[in-house]
């Protein structure tokens, strides 16, 4: 069995296997036609719940072999230009090198005695996000495994800030207020535009899923700052505290960025904590003309970016970035085995003093061959593409009597719903055509989309991050839904007559 082990005697093995491995995957690109085949759970889960995991196949090819069945025949392909589903990109080819060296190399970015150039590589592209942000000198941040993770470590460090900064506050007043007393006081306010897991944070950090309150957006589908100072004035009034305000750069439905700079200032005014969520739009921060959408970003106290996303990096590769470095000892934690205190008086560069994950894997080596073999810009005009395309496609969708369509796209989201034409039909069975056509272009396998609801009824998305999709794809998988929906209301409105 040691002959499995990657080491100085198994190279040409390792050679071997991997560059088949390779050509497998790049003769399925090659030669893909849809985003998927269609495959249903139920015909694939007997396949894959059949197979003996006691007993091993022969070599590597045999087990190629066995995926081409249970895996790369019926996986769903992001590169396809007819993927428009969720927040998933086509990848960079110098992103996989990365994910190639990284997966071999297996350093862990915990501890400097466990990476050492890949501690210092993943700290200077720490840095240079923050410099793009603007967060000023005293700026730093950790990669985590993607935006939900980020999110929740920006506000377990606001709630740690604001305990300490209200218990002083109280102290100095000659009061003693415990953190016990002050949590179930602790308000968050995001929009209800943003993404769930603000939610889930709350509830995982102690504050439960009521420490949320969720302002209204606007036409635009932006907050509502209007609403968010009324909210601010409110908690206050009722002797709560403002723990954090959360805006977003890019939500998950829409792509609508919240007016950044009248949030800041809210926030300031009121000694909020200022996150902002900007998983989805951070390919702006690298976009060689669209860079000012994000203006305001740079007076936040923190922000999250997902490389996977709009830096067109695979899963996972995301950050969590501060004003203050100083913050992110809210979550260090001296273990004597890992990282014990004198450590940090030897300024040993730790990362794991500023993570809440201790094994890491080297996710940033990846963006940062990217960087090197394409460049900011070049990251960065792949994003303008895409935006532009959702653009053109706003034109195509807005101009179509057969959709409706919610909002201009800030970014590259497109939110829109299939209306009957000619015939009054009920909103609930528009509803259940629009849900129809969704799952029916999915099992035929000709194109993904996403789904949604605005307002409380069902709408249909487009998710656009392939610069490699055509104003054509577009057309003709407006066309696909409408035939899928037509046909649903033909046969329900026969049914009822």
């Amino acid at each position: 069995m040691r002959s499995h082990l990657l080491n100085e005697t198994t190279a040409d093995l390792y050679r071997r296997s991997v560059t088949e491995g390779v050509d497998r995957v790049a003769a399925k690109l090659a030669t893909t036609q849809r985003p998927h085949t269609g495959i249903s759970v139920d015909e694939l889960a007997p396949v894959i719940n059949g197979i003996d995991l006691d007993k091993p196949l022969a070599d590597a090819a045999a087990v190629l072999d066995e995926l081409e069945d249970v895996y790369l025949r019926d996986a769903v392909y992001f590169h396809h230009p007819r993927y428009l589903g969720h927040l998933n990109c086509p990848v960079v080819i110098p992103a996989v090198l990365g994910e190639a060296i990284l997966s071999a190399v297996n350093s862990s970015l915990d501890t400097w005695d466990q990476s050492i150039g890949g501690t210092l590589i993943e700290r200077r592209l720490i840095d240079w996000t923050t410099e793009r942000i603007g967060l000023g000198p005293a700026a730093d941040g950790i990669f985590t495994s993607g935006g939900s993770q980020s999110n929740f470590h920006a506000l377990l460090l606001a709630r740690d800030e604001a305990c300490r900064l209200v218990m002083k506050k109280a102290l100095d007043e000659g009061r003693e207020l415990t953190k016990a007393e002050l949590l179930p006081k602790l308000r968050i306010f995001t929009s209800e535009a943003s993404h769930f897991s603000v939610q889930k944070s709350a509830a995982m950090l102690g504050l439960g899923y009521e420490a949320v309150i969720s302002v209204p957006v606007d036409r635009n589908r932006r907050m509502d700052t209007a609403v968010l100072a009324l909210e601010l004035e409110e908690c206050a009034s009722e002797g709560l505290f403002p723990m954090a305000v959360v805006a977003t750069a890019g939500t998950t439905d829409f792509g609508s960025i919240d007016p950044l700079p009248e949030i800041a200032r809210l926030a300031d005014e009121h000694s909020a904590w200022m996150h902002v969520d900007a998983a989805y739009g951070c390919g702006l921060l690298a976009s060689p003309t669209r860079r000012h959408l994000l203006d305001g970003i740079e007076r936040a106290d923190s922000v999250t970016v997902d490389y996977h996303k709009s830096f067109f990096q695979p899963v996972s590769s995301s950050a969590i970035l501060v004003r203050d470095r100083d913050t992110l000892k809210h979550a260090t934690y001296h273990a004597d085995y890992l990282n014990p205190r004198r450590m940090a008086e030897e300024r040993i560069p730790n990362q794991v003093d500023k993570s809440i994950q201790t094994t890491r894997r080297f996710d940033a080596l990846k963006l940062w061959v990217t960087l090197r073999v394409m460049g900011a810009d070049g990251v960065g005009s792949l994003f303008d593409e895409v935006i532009d395309l959702a653009a053109a496609g706003w034109d195509i969708i807005d101009a179509d009597p057969r959709f409706e369509v919610v909002v201009k796209p800030q970014i590259s989201t497109l939110v829109f719903r299939y209306v009957p034409q000619g015939e009054d039909v009920r909103g609930d069975l528009v509803d259940e055509a629009n849900l129809h056509a969704r799952k029916a272009l999915f099992a035929s396998g000709e194109a993904v989309v996403a789904g949604t609801k605005v307002d409380g009824k069902q709408y249909l998305k487009f998710t656009l991050l392939n610069p490699q999709t055509t104003t054509a794809d577009i057309a003709a998988v407006l066309d696909l839904l409408a035939a899928h929906a037509e046909q649903f209301l033909g046969e329900s409105l026969a049914l009822h007559r």
